[in-house]
């Protein structure tokens, strides 16, 4: 499910327009989605932290987990508004501490997402927050993290979707909330 499949919020136009794609970027074939074009406009950024509050602030989520380092930028203030914590999700070794650890596959290669044991109780209820979803590796080994210390993942929310990467289908039938879709 995506803000433009539920409504024709006038805000959505102007949030793609700020997303810029970079072609050929990180390497060959790849048609990278640059939100840091979004984070320039604060109306535009505004709006995209309002969009994901309005549809969260009754659902009883008690964890906004996000994942490094672009999931920083959203999923702290959605935590705030919403009053639930906020759980990072780091690439290795950059929490001190014991962490639970889990690998998966990107659309360009493999890496390895960490969160701290303790972060997350039985019976939580966990959002998990980042900028994009491509093949879905990134955001099936958050929800995998948050699963195995007993939170109750409840959706996925992504500002950008890849639809023809079907990352959809690595998510278990967790329901995902995105913006907009790619250009």
């Amino acid at each position: 499910m995506s803000a433009l499949e539920t409504n024709d919020d006038p805000r959505i136009p102007t949030i793609q327009s700020r997303i810029r794609v970079v072609p050929n970027f990180p390497k060959p074939g790849i048609r990278f989605q640059d939100i840091t074009t979004l984070l320039l406009d604060p109306k535009a950024f505004k709006d995209t932290i309002d969009l994901f509050i309005e549809r969260y602030q009754c659902k009883n989520i008690t964890v906004v987990a996000g994942i490094e380092a672009r999931g920083f930028i959203f999923g702290p203030p959605i935590a705030l508004a919403i009053g639930a914590k906020f759980v990072p999700m780091r690439k290795p070794n950059k929490l001190p501490g014991k962490v639970f650890r889990q690998e998966y596959d990107l659309e360009y290669g493999s890496d390895c997402l960490e969160m701290h044991v303790g972060a997350v109780e039985p019976g939580d209820r966990a959002l998990v927050v980042d900028d994009l979803i491509a093949t879905g590796g990134t955001l099936h080994a958050a929800m995998n993290l948050l699963e195995r210390s007993g939170a109750e993942v409840v959706e996925c929310s992504c500002v950008i979707e890849i639809p023809d990467l079907k990352g959809r289908d690595k998510l278990n039938g967790k329901p995902l909330y995105v913006l907009v879709e790619s250009r």
